[in-house]
Order: structure tokens, then C-alpha cells, then sequence
């Protein structure tokens, strides 16, 4: 069994506004307040428990993309995630993900944008232009290979940031120990054999896109029969995502 790990929660500093709706900082920082008001600023996995001031539930925003991909993979492992993820912090979820497209008004509401799936991910310029300001407002972007999307992915962030590789993301950055004190990403399921890698872009210091390569994180969220991952499988991906939705919420 992984450690836990006791987590001071703090609001986050807003940045670039959406002319539709708050960033995805402002939220992050409204359920972060919430959480330091009901629990102290501390909390414990085995005895957290729902916050009882009123707070924006927190929702995973899946991206809806073209391309021929299956942007709908791993049904289960969202709903999974987000009833995971505030069984142990007490941070209140919806009950399931909102399914969104780069020009869907209420974009910016989510603090994380979720994207898997096994074939090509196809967006045109304007779509690019979005998501980068998406991530520009305070905006995170999770991508999780589910085996045949590296190729795409890779190509897409090219575009995104002509600038910019994908770089790797180590086992000491802070995304290890967001909430759960990890020794790296799990490896979940074998695919190639390769070691799990996670790969990232940061921009001013801020890890904006993070990428799960050679673990599928998406897989061992899903529902026990679907792959039949052993209960310690299951529990590394677990927490691997509740890391990444607790840093997308609190990263500064």
C-alpha cells in the first residue's frame, strides 16, 4: 500500500478571465476556500467527509474531439474518479463528467480537461487557438493514452506549442505528491512493456498538459470486470487521478 498524505489546500490566483464564464482558477479557488472553512486546511483520507457549506461541485470535463478517435473510451472511469476522489478529500463532485468541445460556452467552467481514447485527434486551428487560452486562464489538460494515441497527441501538442517539446515529468515533481506521496505514474496495464512515463508541458513554472504514457490510467478506473486489474492496480490508478485533479485544482 501507497502512504497517504496529510494536504494543505489554498486557493488559487487567478489569471486571464473567459468572457463567458469565471477561469478555471476562480473555481478551483472557491472549493479550495470551502474546504479550509470545513476542515481546517487539513484533511485525512479515512476520515474525510463532505464539506456542509454549499461549494461548486467539481466535474471533469471530457473532450469531444474529431478525427476517427474514440474520445468516449473507459465509460466508466470518470464517474469512478470523481465519486473516488471525494470519498477520500471530501471535495464535493458531480456524480459524472460534462462532455464539452473546444467551442462549447461553458468550457471554462472545469478546471481539468480530460482526453484518452486510441486512434487520432483531430482539431483545426480555431480549436487550438481555445485550448490555448483555456490553458492560458488557469485551464489543465490530462491526457491519458489508452494504446494507439501517442502519434496523435504528440502532433497535436506541436501544433499547440510550436515552441515547445513534451518533456518528462519525473517522480519529484509535485504532481506525485499532490495528495497521495507516489513514487511516479503506475504502470497499469502492459501494452508494449515500456516503464509508465508521464510527459508535460510547463509554462511560467505551471505544469499546463500532462500526458500519461504506457499506464492507462483510464482503464484502471473503470469498473472492476471490465479489465479484471487486481484490487492494488486498481488503487495506484486511484490515486494517481486523484493527484491530478487535486494539482489541476491547486497548482499555483
Amino acid at each position: 500500500m501507497l502512504p497517504t498524505q496529510r494536504h494543505q489546500y489554498w486557493p488559487r490566483r487567478g489569471r486571464t478571465e473567459s468572457p463567458v464564464s469565471p477561469p478555471p482558477r476562480a473555481i478551483a479557488g472557491a472549493i479550495a476556500l470551502v474546504l479550509v472553512a470545513s476542515l481546517g486546511g487539513m484533511v485525512d483520507p479515512a476520515l474525510a467527509q463532505p464539506p456542509t457549506l454549499e461549494a461548486p461541485e467539481v466535474r471533469i470535463a471530457r473532450l469531444r474531439y474529431g478525427g476517427g478517435g474514440d474520445w468516449y473510451c473507459d465509460p466508466s472511469s470518470l464517474p469512478n474518479w470523481l465519486r473516488e476522489f471525494q470519498r477520500r478529500t471530501g471535495i464535493p463532485t458531480a456524480a459524472s463528467e460534462a462532455v464539452v468541445t473546444l467551442d462549447s460556452e461553458d468550457l471554462y467552467r472545469y478546471p481539468l480537461l480530460y482526453v484518452s481514447g486510441h486512434g487520432r485527434i483531430g482539431l483545426d486551428d480555431a480549436e487550438l487557438d481555445e485550448l490555448r487560452r483555456y490553458l492560458a486562464a488557469g485551464g489543465f489538460l490530462y491526457a491519458d493514452d489508452n494504446y494507439g494515441l501517442d502519434a496523435s497527441f504528440r502532433e497535436l501538442i506541436s501544433r499547440l506549442y510550436p515552441d515547445r517539446e513534451l518533456q518528462p515529468v519525473d517522480s519529484s515533481h509535485s504532481i506525485y505528491r499532490a495528495y497521495y506521496a507516489l513514487p511516479g505514474l503506475p504502470k497499469i496495464h502492459v501494452h508494449d512493456g515500456h516503464p509508465a512515463q508521464g510527459f508535460g508541458i510547463q509554462i511560467d513554472g505551471r505544469l499546463v498538459v500532462y500526458y500519461s504514457w504506457s499506464s492507462d490510467i483510464g482503464d484502471g478506473l473503470e469498473d472492476p470486470e471490465v479489465h479484471g486489474n487486481p484490487p492494488e492496480v486498481r488503487e495506484a490508478a486511484i490515486r494517481m487521478a486523484c493527484n491530478i485533479l487535486m494539482y489541476a485544482l491547486t497548482s499555483p
